[in-house]
């Protein structure tokens, strides 16, 4: 069995929250700034929550300045936190597999769990805390860190030191996410990537991208396994 240090991703790839994320944004933006919609027309599949917020302040001919983006954060966690007790639209739940797939991941001491997301740390844990899944991340990468998706995976790296995963784990980095950008910052770090279709993206789409590896979902706990071990 190969040591590896796992990066997952939240939103399509264990959960999807009933829009509760975009509802929460709009209503920050919207009380911070006093721009209704402010989001409307932005792809937010793969994209930071950094990334969101200039994408918002742009378009409303507002300064991208790190003030507005610390008082949109501000703004934003607690009404996620409000937005995330809704029925919401759309899909709301764990994806197929998702808690079996990292129960069974901590029965295998070479692989190290950790987070690789466009959440904000806080958001992050307000969404997993909701679904009980917190409690199994004790870190990870997230929009904090980097607007670009593209700096998560090394500065993951560098984190896990702090976590004691051993250097023969992050010569093994594997992201699991649902969209052509989780792809694109396992390439470009030199990372395995490992798509499911549980998002917004097709098996087909997801291939085409250059996804290492693509599955419907994450429901075959020991199929997936043997592609992380």
């Amino acid at each position: 069995m190969k040591p590896a240090l796992l990066l997952f991703d939240i939103d399509g790839t264990l959960l999807l929250s009933g829009r509760a994320g975009l509802r929460a944004m709009n209503r920050a933006f919207g009380q911070t700034f006093g721009v209704a919609d402010a989001f409307a027309g932005a792809s937010f599949g793969g994209r930071t929550d950094s990334f969101l917020v200039s994408f918002g302040l742009r378009a409303a001919g507002l300064p991208d300045t790190a003030e507005n983006h610390a008082r949109f954060r501000d703004a934003y966690v607690p009404l996620l936190a409000e937005e995330i007790q809704h029925p919401g639209t759309g899909h709301k739940g764990l994806m197929p597999g998702a808690r079996e797939l990292i129960e069974a991941v901590l029965d295998h001491d070479h692989l190290h769990l950790a987070l690789l997301t466009g959440n904000y740390r806080a958001a992050a844990e307000i969404k997993l805390t909701h679904f009980e899944l917190w409690e199994f991340f004790e870190w990870g990468a997230f929009s904090d860190d980097a607007a670009d998706r593209n700096a998560l995976v090394p500065i993951a790296r560098q984190r896990a030191e702090i976590y004691d995963v051993p250097a023969e784990a992050l010569e093994r980095v594997i992201v699991i996410g649902d969209t052509p950008h989780d792809i694109e910052c396992a390439r470009v770090a030199g990372a395995i990537s490992i798509a499911v279709a549980t998002g917004g993206h097709s098996v087909e789409e997801l291939r085409a991208a250059g996804a290492d590896f693509v599955l419907e979902d994450l429901s075959e706990t020991e199929k997936v396994l043997a592609l992380l071990s």
